[in-house]
């Protein structure tokens, strides 16, 4: 395997890097001794230092051990936007050998009950406003207990207007047995009694969708955490008086990883936002001098595409990260040449738990995925023989490297297909279409599996197509991916009605029904009726040449 690339990385550090024998949990009791004052999570306008932060994280940990029989190996629920609380419920679990299970915040109902039936869980922190959404699963019994936190508890003003109306808002807590509230949980001031955790104990079990069947649960260590962030503190460069903005989704590898974990471990501060907003993310990134951000191009563009750019104090800024699409590349000039900001383009999933190849920062290829950090071996192969292929050959992107999950949960046919072994190496199918360069970069071209990414976030049309067939008016459904400039992607349904709902049912009724039913960043945009969907001869609904011929009446 060429390892010539090497010369690329950034300079007094070796190609590999030993990964610390630390917990998750770890890194945050040690930031808080050697830091103890300095801010920890910045929301809006509170602020809780490392000092504060630890107590409250033990006090969460001490209630649930004693109060809800949290055990080591349980999995636990968390289901909410970015806000101090996650963060807290997060290392509470953890700091007992428990299993944090994140689920998007716009989970439906349906979904949720996968989640919980499939993981295990009987435990589950909850936003109030997302809670509605998770009541059936008490009233089904698949809950036993849920803790709920309102966001504006860790505002240090609630009558601020700078902070987002939704944020700010305070209604009574609902009143219900099974409900504990964050506030009476902390109140409880319980002591837990330490757990022995190890690295390579499970921490982590995110859902990732795929082209059949339901999602599934990625198995993640704190040794395999451990390496993405730790790889990635030291080829960005970033140090403990690194401020990061944190709006990145937390549920999301990008925002968990990057935004919470990789501070943490270092012990810099984190700017929590709960929700992209363009004007809000300018005054916090000019009132506590932000240093680094990562997040899905769009939400830079729309950043840097506000009327008052020029007169947002925006010199603090010194390193912009993401991935999960190209940023276009006007955009990526525009940073360079008038901010001296060059976006760190990087490529991971949910299964290498988000860092796993990236461009180094001084030398950065457009649209491109960079190469493989310390420890990953990554090639290209011939997607059917499994042999490799030379440079500017097309293949499946394969890769190996000690941030790779352990496995999916529970799923010994999906684990199957997804690794194999080579020269005594475990080798993980990513599912993309890739080609190397002559230096040893990678280029994503298409992907092997069809998969839409919709601001950063994966959309499997099988998925989203199975969810079709439940509508009553649906015959046949076909999913595919439309460029879209603010998301990247956009989902499109192409649809053929039953005869007796032709002429009688709209796209926008399917649109909202969808929304209704699955999380809305799958659900359809847009819903094209047809006659019939191109097929093969075998009857298989030819969706590549659907997307084309759609892709080509928009050019």
């Amino acid at each position: 395997m060429d390892t010539s690339y090497f010369k690329f990385f950034p300079r007094g550090v070796p190609p590999r890097i030993r990964v610390p024998a630390l917990t998750l949990h770890e890194n945050l009791e040690i930031s808080a001794r050697r830091f103890p004052e300095r801010a920890a999570l910045v929301f809006y306008n509170g602020v809780l230092n490392y000092r504060d932060t630890k107590r409250e994280v033990d006090a969460m940990a001490g209630y649930l051990q004693q109060h809800c029989g949290l055990m080591h190996g349980d999995r636990v629920l968390l289901m909410s936007q970015n806000c101090p609380q996650f963060v807290i419920a997060f290392y509470a679990i953890l700091q007992l050998g428990g299993v944090v299970v994140p689920v998007n915040a716009m989970s439906t109902q349906r979904e949720l009950e996968h989640y919980i039936d499939d993981s295990g869980a009987r435990l589950a922190f909850c936003a109030q406003q997302l809670y509605p959404a998770l009541r059936p699963c008490l009233d089904s019994e698949r809950l036993s207990r849920v803790i709920v936190h309102r966001y504006a508890d860790y505002l240090a003003d609630r009558d601020d207007h700078s902070v987002p109306v939704w944020v700010r808002e305070s209604p009574p807590l609902p009143e219900d047995p099974a409900l504990t509230h964050w506030t009476a949980a902390l109140a409880q001031q319980a002591q837990a009694n330490p757990q022995p955790v190890g690295p390579h104990d499970l921490c982590v079990l995110p859902y990732t969708s795929g082209t059949t069947g339901n999602p599934k649960g990625c198995m993640h260590e704190h040794y395999t955490m451990m390496a993405a962030i730790h790889s990635s503190t030291i080829w960005r460069g970033l140090t403990p008086e690194s401020v990061l903005l944190c709006v990145a989704p937390m549920f999301h590898m990008l925002g968990m990883q990057g935004a919470m974990n990789v501070p943490i471990l270092l012990g810099a501060t984190l700017v929590i936002m709960s929700r992209w907003d363009r004007d809000v993310a300018a005054r916090l990134m000019e009132k506590w001098r932000v240093t680094t951000w990562g997040a899905p191009p769009a939400m830079i563009v729309d950043l840097f595409a506000h009327p008052d750019i020029e007169r947002i104090d925006l010199s603090s800024l010194s390193g912009l990260a993401g991935g999960g699409a190209a940023m276009p590349e006007a955009v990526s000039k525009r940073l360079s040449e008038e901010y001296g900001i060059a976006y760190n383009e990087a490529y991971g999933l949910t299964e290498t738990a988000a860092f796993l190849h990236a461009n180094p920062v001084d030398r950065g290829k457009r649209q491109c995925l960079g190469l493989p950090t310390y420890g990953v071996s990554s090639m290209i192969v011939d997607p059917e023989s499994g042999e490799e292929l030379p440079a500017g050959d097309v293949g499946e992107l394969v890769t190996h490297g000690e941030q790779v999950m352990r496995g999916y949960w529970n799923n010994d046919t999906a684990n199957r297909d997804a690794f194999f072994e080579r020269d005594g190496l475990r080798f993980f199918r990513t599912g993309d279409l890739a080609y190397r360069d002559e230096e040893g970069y990678f280029f994503l071209v298409d992907r092997l599996k069809r998969m839409i990414s919709v601001s950063g976030y994966k959309v499997w049309p099988a998925e989203v197509e199975n969810f079709m067939y439940h509508h009553p008016a649906v015959h046949e459904a076909c999913v595919i991916a439309m460029p879209d400039q603010k998301s990247g992607e956009r989902v499109r349904v192409v649809v053929v009605l039953k005869d007796a709902h032709r002429g009688r049912t709209s796209s926008e009724e399917i649109i909202d029904w969808a929304r209704d039913n699955m999380a809305v960043y799958k659900a359809p945009r847009e819903v094209v009726f047809v006659d019939e969907l191109a097929k093969s001869g075998s009857g298989k609904i030819l969706w590549r040449s659907i997307q084309e011929a759609h892709r080509a009446a928009e050019r």
